[in-house]
């Protein structure tokens, strides 16, 4: 696995790289690493991709944008100016966890040309993100939303080498016997040591969550994540991660174009691609080659 570094949209990206072939793009989301990935990376590159997953803008050791901004319509502006540096074409495919999920919605809807097949993990499409909106587990589970819209938790999550997020990680896992995510931890927490990676970070929920407009017509992410991919695409969600069901999940299906599909993980909580990472890589591969 190889460590590069692109210009795009006007962000020196660092990232990991394996494979030759049509371009997958990997996207992480937070607090995690492009290495969360490597699972799936070999078993890509086996089946003929180019796999690229890159440290999202802000996360080191990407570079800070100049502006600061953690839109989600620059996260999904550099996806598919990626697609454009690193020399994608029509067969590219485009995979995003957490928020890498939201760009990665984005990117797909929003230059379909680029992109044959979307996957995304563990967040839904934005519509359906009010049925649980009253749901008090749900809003125990979204805490850190409204936590990070603080100027202190700028001061208190590097506390005790980022407890905070040792404790998100924790909060988010399911039960998978034997899942030790200290080492995407350790990554994660390495990606935002530096109080301006840091601020990165935690911008993304103060910048796409703002306490104005956030849940009214107002919203500038809904409107960007508005309209669905209309290429193929696999929606993977943990039966732990509580903010969508199995009626949901068929619904998502439903919404989505032909030759889509979708799987709830049974005991998987907020990270497949760590926790169950055989079942995940298999049902991919499936969905990219049927």
């Amino acid at each position: 696995m190889q460590h590069k570094r692109i210009t795009a949209n006007g962000i020196d990206f660092a990232y990991l790289e394996l494979g030759e072939g049509p371009l997958a793009l990997l996207l992480h989301g937070f607090p995690e690493a492009p290495s969360m990935y490597r699972h799936l990376m070999p078993v890509l590159a086996e089946a003929g991709y180019r796999t690229v997953a890159p440290a999202l803008r802000g996360f080191a050791p990407t570079q800070v944008p100049a502006d600061g901004s953690m839109r989600i319509a620059d996260l999904i502006a550099d996806a598919n100016e990626l697609h454009e540096a690193l020399g994608g074409d029509a067969n590219a495919i485009v995979i995003g966890h957490d928020w890498g999920g939201f760009a990665t919605w984005g990117a797909a809807a929003h230059a379909p040309d680029r992109w044959s097949k979307v996957v995304v993990a563990d967040v839904p499409p934005v519509r359906f993100y009010d049925r649980k909106a009253t749901d008090p587990v749900q809003i125990h589970k979204n805490s850190h939303f409204y936590f990070f819209q603080m100027g202190v938790a700028d001061h208190i999550v590097p506390v005790d080498d980022f407890a905070y997020l040792d404790w998100l990680w924790q909060h988010w896992s399911g039960s998978v016997p034997g899942f030790d995510s200290s080492q995407d931890r350790q990554a994660g927490k390495d990606a935002l040591r530096a109080p301006a990676n840091l601020r990165s970070g935690l911008g993304l929920y103060r910048d796409n969550f703002h306490p104005a407009t956030f849940g009214t017509d107002q919203w500038e992410m809904g409107k960007v994540l508005a309209d669905l991919p209309t290429q193929p695409t696999l929606y993977l969600h943990g039966s732990e991660d509580p903010v969508v069901d199995a009626q949901t999940l068929a619904d998502i299906v439903n919404a989505l174009p032909s030759g889509s599909d979708g799987a709830l993980l049974e005991g998987v909580g907020h990270f497949p691609f760590l926790e169950q990472p055989d079942e995940v890589n298999q049902r991919i591969l499936k969905f990219l080659t049927a």
